[in-house]
């Protein structure tokens, strides 16, 4: 998986960006490979999310690599780990890429927030940044951890509004400390600020980007502009959510789970499938 990701990333330029969706368990992963995505994301706010915690650090390695087990049972997609800044230190990044590249991991994505992070759209606090020689430190151990691992570097530079120059040292200092690839994220809605990062780097090392705050960017339109990986974190996630709550609401007035249009519901063979690829089920 990490050779396939890595010959993606390096032939994005002629063949398109590697399209990578968010996946918190094994139905998820199953539905992007069934889509045609290339690629899957552990995302740090939705494995959180689904426990019940926080995105600010609160996550273990063990909880991510749980997750990335459950997904190679079922698919075989390269999968992309959100590690946030790894615990902070050198010593608990080791540790994250170690264990990581044995549940399964093809790729892991590192932030330079400093710890303890709190999420990219958080309205509570701002984002702080790390030391960007300990995000160095980091990337290098990683490295010595797993030597095929793909390893990409991502900057909250512009997210804690330090400005596109400061985004670039950063991305450029990550890219030489051993990032295969650099994520400068941006909340700007217009997209406009993404597209000036793209226009604006001149390294070797591609980029990547989550383009969760401008959805009317196509991969398409973020390949022209030099992207060669563009992630979906969390929209199957947000999309079940509704889903759910749209069904849940219909049972309370109605009283019963009866399929329709406005609710319709997969059949139970469809659910038994993922863990028994041979299962039937009558409704």
């Amino acid at each position: 998986m990490t050779t396939a990701l890595r010959a993606a990333l390096r032939d994005a330029a002629a063949s398109g960006p590697v399209r990578t969706l968010g996946a918190v368990n094994a139905i998820a992963a199953c539905v992007a490979a069934d889509a045609g995505f290339d690629a899957l994301w552990v995302s740090g706010l939705e494995v959180s999310a689904a426990g019940g915690l926080p995105d600010t650090n609160v996550l273990g390695v063990r909880d991510l690599a749980d997750v990335v087990t459950a997904i190679g049972r079922r698919c075989a997609l390269p999968v992309v780990v959100d590690v946030d800044n790894a615990g902070g230190s050198v010593a608990t990044a080791h540790r994250y890429a170690h264990d990581l590249i044995r549940a399964g991991a093809a790729a892991l994505c590192l932030e330079d927030s400093g710890y303890p992070k709190c999420n990219s759209f958080s309205l509570r606090r701002a984002q702080r940044l790390a030391d960007p020689d300990l995000v160095c430190d980091q990337l290098r151990e990683m490295r010595r951890a797993g030597d095929g691992l793909v390893l990409i570097a991502r900057t909250e530079a512009l997210i804690a509004e330090a400005g596109l120059p400061a985004a670039l040292e950063r991305a450029r200092l990550y890219s030489l400390a051993g990032a295969d690839a650099v994520l400068m994220h941006s909340r700007d809605p217009s997209g406009q600020e993404a597209l000036n990062t793209a226009r604006a780097w001149r390294e070797a090392v591609p980029l990547v980007t989550l383009p969760t705050a401008f959805p009317q960017l196509s991969w398409r339109d973020l390949w022209r502009e030099g992207f060669g990986m563009c992630i979906y974190p969390n929209q199957l996630t947000r999309a079940a959510l509704v889903a759910m709550r749209a069904t849940a609401g219909q049972f309370a007035g109605t009283g019963t789970f009866l399929p329709s249009a406005q609710m319709p519901l997969g059949r139970v063979g469809d659910l038994m499938a993922i863990g028994e690829p041979d299962a039937r089920a009558c409704v």
